[in-house]
């Protein structure tokens, strides 16, 4: 038995005729008898009386019916789930903290108004648990800083940030047009939490120095560490688009840090084997759009 037997003994049960039903589905009336046939022999069961070139269902027939559309109706169903998935599907997009914060909200609004019946479940992480979930398949794509550089990712850069030193307007370094390492690694250092991109930058920063990272503050909240900067209470080193709200309100001032290595990607990325359904594209493709 196949869903075609089923398909054809519905709507000759409906039409209650060989011909209507063999019109309705486009095909020759003995090719729809023939099927019938196959059925009623494959379970050893009569399903139609036919008398007088009429069919009456069986006890059998009518007790088949009603399973046969409910196994119909389940696999159309099915099969539309399938075909509609890439406009009805959902795309497990990461960020960090800097990029959850300063590009995915945007993006976000963007890809709902463009594709409404496709579901964005997000988050918002550092990015040492972001390259994990992208390689455990609990995520399909990620924001990043840097990119993790391993060899199953693949990462396509989308632009570039810069940390800076954040710090109150009355701390002795705010007079010095820039910071150097050795300045950073004397002053209580406020910092992002341990796999965090902007704390392994300035750990890889100060150790190429010979320098090792002391931090007055660790803390997950950019935000936690404005504040504390704004408090006086050391340097904080941030991206410096989360950094210049403060410091246009003057609670904080911002000094940039003299070494390249406080420059770094934007990247989206993927693992390398992940297929990359049409929702997804879609994403990546309004993020390269983002980026020029």
């Amino acid at each position: 038995m196949t869903l075609r037997h089923l398909r054809i003994f519905a709507e000759v049960y409906r039409a209650g005729n060989v011909t209507r039903a063999a019109e309705v589905l486009h095909m020759t009336q003995p090719a729809v008898t023939r099927a019938v046939q196959e059925l009623e022999q494959h379970y050893g069961v009569r399903l139609f009386e036919r008398m007088y070139r009429h069919l009456s269902p069986t006890e059998g027939g009518r007790r088949l019916y009603p399973q046969a559309v409910h196994l119909l109706d389940a696999f159309d169903r099915m099969e539309t789930g399938l075909r509609d998935w890439d406009s009805l599907g959902v795309v497990r997009v990461g960020a960090t903290v800097t990029l959850g914060g300063a590009l995915l909200p945007g993006l976000a609004r963007q890809f709902a108004a463009q594709y409404p019946g496709i579901e964005l479940q997000v988050t918002v992480a550092n990015g040492g648990s972001l390259t994990t979930a992208l390689c455990e398949n609990r995520l399909d794509l990620a924001l990043l800083e840097n990119g993790p550089g391993l060899p199953e990712l693949h990462c396509e850069q989308l632009g570039t940030d810069r940390l800076c030193a954040v710090l109150a307007p009355t701390h002795p370094l705010a007079a010095q047009s820039s910071l150097t390492l050795e300045q950073l690694a004397a002053a209580p250092l406020l910092v992002r939490e341990p796999g965090s991109t902007a704390r392994a930058v300035l750990e890889n920063a100060l150790a190429a120095q010979g320098l090792a990272l002391h931090p007055a503050w660790e803390s997950v909240s950019t935000e936690a560490l404005l504040q504390a900067a704004a408090e006086g209470l050391g340097v904080a080193v941030l991206p410096e688009q989360r950094a210049q709200p403060a410091a246009q309100g003057e609670r904080t001032c911002l000094r940039p840090i003299g070494d390249g290595a406080f420059v770094r990607r934007r990247v989206i990325a993927w693992h390398r084997e992940k297929y990359l359904t049409a929702s997804m594209q879609r994403f990546i493709d309004l993020c390269r759009a983002q980026a020029r």
